[in-house]
């Protein structure tokens, strides 16, 4: 069993508070590493090897940490497999997934570093003669990076791409249950030559490290994935320091199958939409809105592959489904399960605990299928499991009325082969994407991710918006006229 220290100021040191947590396996129940609790006087450490290291980092030209950042991904695709299998064992995703959650994590980290030679501003004419304007982009400063589970490779490396390539130092606070996939980024980026003090990691609970995180004044930046009430949290105690933060947070998302959509297809993509990954994504299809016309065929051929799921050892490549992240979300996904029944939604499928030998002592649980009514807490709070609702619709209006009738905005997809039908749900959706004949998942990294509503505070990842969300806009005049000249004081 490996044993782990915080990694502050380029190198491995324990913890003040000399305890220690495990990161368990949600396949068996093993234990894979212990890491240490951190406290705020950890965080107060990182945070001022971060300044120390901040001035020198961010003189770097963006070209250069754009160099460290290919070295990165290079580093990371000759790993690909290793580090797929390691998302695995600790966050329970089917191999294919976990490998796919290291591609989107070097997919990143290439795109970003490519922006080492962009780094666009703007430049515009003044009004003024012998006047130039423009913008140039600067580091934020230190970087609050504060990460979720289940995507322990490919969410880290959203926010820890560009606030390295922007010129930042990260303070980087890894989810409890995935801090092994942590630990083994931060020995990528050192391997590539992040500098000491640079990037940062502390490991530790939420209530301690993270609050210390959001209230030390030398962060000036929060970048936060993960739960609604955890969000709001953070928000609230940024604003004392009026701190800026970026959330992304739920979903709800639905997936709408139109009387005209190939059946086929649709009820391939609600498989992968409402169980990959056990349902654990902020983009899961949890919600699956069935035109009347073609309910009852729908529903037949959808409990039909449902049946034929195979659960179990997720490092099994025949293996559709793996385990729940852990015991508190395997029990938090059957106390909807009961939610549902108590409401009087009809269960069609699933609803169980898996034991047996199979299993061992893993964190299994059934994809279980609800007939419901929209409103129902099944239909309009995120569970994060594998809980599908079936919604009926009685037309196009209906359907989109019904989707977006959560108070979340991540995803949205509508299948159907009528053009205008297709146009209409992208302007009508309340969605920050919009899939069109493709399951909510699949974002690809080149465009900027994100929601509305409760699903953040209108900022985006990824894409264009991976640079400006970890660089300010310096605006710059430069006056070449020789003498004194002032912007709208002067003769009409």
């Amino acid at each position: 069993m490996e044993t782990y220290d915080l990694y502050v100021d380029g190198t491995w040191r324990p913890s003040e508070s000399g305890e220690r947590f495990d990161t368990v396996s949600p396949m068996s129940g093993e234990t894979l590493a212990r890491f240490p609790l951190g406290t705020p006087g950890d965080v107060d450490r990182a945070v001022r090897a971060a300044r120390g290291a901040l001035d020198d980092w961010r003189r770097v030209p963006a070209p250069r940490r754009g160099e460290i950042l290919f070295e990165a991904a290079r580093i990371m695709r000759r790993r690909k497999q290793k580090l797929g299998e390691l998302v695995t064992r600790e966050m329970g995703k089917v191999i294919s997934e976990g490998l796919g959650d290291v591609q989107e994590a070097i997919d990143m980290m290439e795109y970003v570093a490519g922006e080492g030679r962009r780094m666009q501003g703007e430049t515009v004419p003044s009004e003024l003669t012998d006047k130039f304007c423009m913008t140039v982009r600067e580091p934020v400063g230190v970087i609050g990076a504060i990460t979720p589970w289940n995507f322990p490779t490919a969410i880290p490396c959203w926010k820890l791409a560009p606030a390295l390539l922007g010129g930042n130092a990260i303070l980087f606070k890894p989810s409890s249950l995935t801090p092994l996939c942590a630990a083994r980024l931060v020995e990528i980026f050192e391997e590539a030559g992040v500098p000491s003090g640079v990037l940062n990691l502390v490991t530790g609970r939420g209530s301690v490290v993270g609050r210390a995180i959001v209230e030390h004044p030398g962060v000036t930046a929060i970048s936060f994935t993960g739960g609604v009430s955890t969000g709001k949290t953070i928000y609230a105690g940024a604003a004392e320091l009026l701190k800026p933060v970026h959330l992304e947070l739920g979903g709800k998302n639905p997936l709408i199958v139109m009387d005209d959509a190939m059946l086929d297809l649709a009820i391939e993509g609600v498989m992968f939409g409402a169980f990959g990954t056990a349902g654990q994504r902020c983009t899961a299809a949890s919600r699956l809105v069935l035109h009347e016309d073609i309910y009852d065929e729908a529903m037949e051929m959808l409990l039909e592959q449902v049946e034929r799921m195979r659960i179990g050892d997720p490092l099994d490549p025949d293996v559709d489904m793996g385990p729940m992240a852990s015991q508190g979300q395997l029990e938090k996904t059957l106390e909807y399960i009961d939610v549902g029944r108590d409401e009087g939604a009809t269960l069609r499928y699933g609803g169980d605990r898996l034991r047996g030998e199979r299993y061992d002592d893993g964190f299994f649980v059934q994809p279980s299928v609800f007939e419901a009514e929209q409103g129902m807490r099944i239909t309009v709070e995120e569970i994060f499991g594998p809980v599908l609702s079936v919604i009926r619709a009685r037309d196009f209006d209906d359907a989109i009325g019904k989707a977006n009738d959560v108070d979340y905005g991540l995803s949205a997809s509508i299948y159907t082969r009528d053009v205008t039908r297709a146009f209409r749900a992208i302007r009508r959706l309340e969605a920050g994407v919009v899939y069109v004949n493709a399951p909510t998942i699949g974002s690809e990294i080149q465009l900027p991710f994100g929601g509305v509503k409760n699903t953040g505070n209108g900022l985006r990842e990824a894409g264009s918006a991976a640079i400006r969300e970890f660089t300010e806009t310096k605006t710059v005049f430069i006056d070449y006229s020789g003498q004194l000249q002032k912007a709208q004081i002067r003769e009409s």
